[in-house]
């Protein structure tokens, strides 16, 4: 089994246990916050090597909760 088909079958769990608050999740204030400054300094040229794993942690875990409210979605029209 390769990660994809993981974070998929994971993400299919968790959607199952409530679709429509899977759908509703947003991240908080400081999260988004973050993530923009992140961007921001990759954009200027100015990230740290930490701050760029930080980045990447963040968009691996946007990854799968995008993976995982499309699963819901899905649920919620059968």
């Amino acid at each position: 089994m390769i990660i994809s088909e993981v974070f998929g079958d994971i993400a299919e769990v968790i959607a199952q246990l409530n679709p429509q608050q899977i759908v509703n999740l947003k991240a908080p204030t400081g999260i988004s916050e973050r993530v923009e400054e992140l961007v921001s300094r990759k954009k200027d040229g100015i990230i740290s090597i930490d701050e760029s794993v930080e980045l990447e942690r963040f968009l691996a875990l946007d990854l799968f909760i995008s993976l995982t409210k499309a699963r819901a979605r899905k649920i919620m029209m059968s």
